[in-house]
């Protein structure tokens, strides 16, 4: 069966892509809410496409900054990353995260991250990602928060020359909902 991946930014995908992509999230999350979609867009998708134009896996990438060693880090952030379930290991999340990789390493930013489920961490570190082993935090309108709850979730790709202590501390920026 035929496939393509399409590749656009946020702003070009139409209703209709938008609301598969969302019904997609929702049956593949048991708990994906309205803030972890403001999370998803804004930013360059990847869609896995059957020949009739169906959503069959999604992921997209983010701009955030994330603070490291005295640094503001331009980071692309992977977000919703999904296959749909009758469509699971046939390669459709590793044709997604290659798209987004590439998107990374074209210059615009200097660290890729990502959140894992558990399930999904095989594929992000055959990929290359690394897992952040130092402590996290958060930079909250209130102040600096750790987070050791998320400790073993989170994974880099440098790219573009970045060197980063994954034993370091590493911050993100405040958002609603689920942080990381």
């Amino acid at each position: 069966m035929p496939i393509r991946i399409r590749s656009a930014h946020t702003c070009d995908l139409t209703a209709a892509e938008l609301d598969a992509v969302r019904s997609l999230l929702d049956t593949a999350f048991d708990d994906f809410t309205d803030d972890d979609w403001d999370h998803t867009v804004g930013g360059m998708h990847a869609l896995v496409l059957d020949e009739d134009g169906a959503v069959l896996a999604h992921g997209s990438l983010v701009q955030r900054r994330l603070l490291h060693a005295g640094r503001a880090l331009r980071t692309g952030y992977v977000e919703g990353v999904a296959v749909r379930a009758d469509r699971r290991r046939r390669g459709h999340a590793s044709a997604v995260m290659a798209t987004l990789e590439r998107v990374l390493r074209d210059g615009a930013y200097e660290l890729g991250a990502l959140g894992a489920s558990d399930e999904a961490v095989p594929l992000y570190t055959g990929r290359g990602w690394q897992p952040w082993q130092g402590p996290l935090s958060v930079l909250a309108p209130t102040g600096l928060y750790r987070m050791p709850e998320e400790a073993g979730g989170i994974f880099v790709l440098p790219v573009n020359g970045t060197r980063v202590d994954t034993a370091g501390e590493l911050t993100c920026d405040w958002r609603p909902g689920d942080v990381w």
